[in-house]
């Protein structure tokens, strides 16, 4: 599953390919996805990399070729003429968020029905994620949000995962897990007392818990200090 962000940047990416032939420099797709630095943007292309859905070539400046799109996960077609599409505002959020042309509402389904998920506190320091659970509180989601397993709503406090797409206030599902893919967005605990949710990168004999903003640092922790309590699935948001 792809970020909003992440999500954008691919869209335009594999657009600007079709129009022109290469790839943007990575001041248009700062430009393009509103971000602030392009730091940002080398983490969202590492992320996408890392889920098999951009290669760059190596040797080659500003070569990034679009390997599949996530609609279908099909390899991405060959490039074909066609009119050119309206340039990416930094403020134009476009839709709907597929690869394909829009398609016909599907017939009803037991994949609309609604599933309850306990809902957690907001996500802070000092408190084990359990401690955080108000045994009142749930939160419905469409069960195609979320897939086989166990599942929980969290509600984050803070902008250290922006360029993820990740809100203050916003409402994630998480997936219990105790493992997790390198680059994978977690909910960690940190020395039985403090809870995270950060991106995990393995170095070496380290794990990094890494923000989504470059305002916040890095923090790299010994592997007996960092326990993984959820893996991200999912993002609820209300406006």
């Amino acid at each position: 599953m792809l970020t909003r962000k992440q999500h954008e940047l691919l869209m335009f990416i594999d657009r600007h390919l079709r129009d022109t032939g290469f790839s943007p420099s990575f001041e248009e797709m700062k430009g393009a996805l509103n971000l602030k630095s392009k730091s940002g943007i080398h983490r969202l292309i590492t992320a996408l990399e890392e889920r098999g859905f951009l290669r760059r070539r190596a040797h080659r400046a500003r070569a990034l070729e679009v390997i599949r799109l996530p609609e279908n996960m099909a390899p991405r077609p060959s490039r074909t003429p066609k009119v050119q599409d309206a340039p990416l505002g930094p403020n134009v959020i476009r839709g709907p968020f597929a690869a394909s042309p829009p398609r016909p509402a599907p017939e009803p389904a037991n994949d609309v029905a609604a599933v309850s998920l306990p809902l957690f506190g907001r996500i802070a320091a000092g408190v084990p994620i359990e401690a955080l659970r108000d045994h009142g509180a749930s939160v419905d989601v469409p069960a195609a949000l979320i897939g086989s397993g166990d599942h929980y709503a969290l509600e984050v406090a803070g902008d250290s995962m922006i360029d993820a797409g990740i809100l203050d206030g916003d409402t994630v599902l998480i997936q219990r897990a105790e493992t997790a893919e390198n680059g994978t967005i977690v909910v960690a605990l940190v020395d039985e007392n403090e809870v995270t949710l950060k991106r995990l990168r393995r170095r070496g004999n380290s794990i990094a818990l890494e923000p989504a903003n470059p305002r916040h640092e890095t923090r790299i922790f010994g592997p007996d200090r960092v326990r993984v309590q959820g893996r991200l699935v999912g993002l609820l948001r209300r406006y």
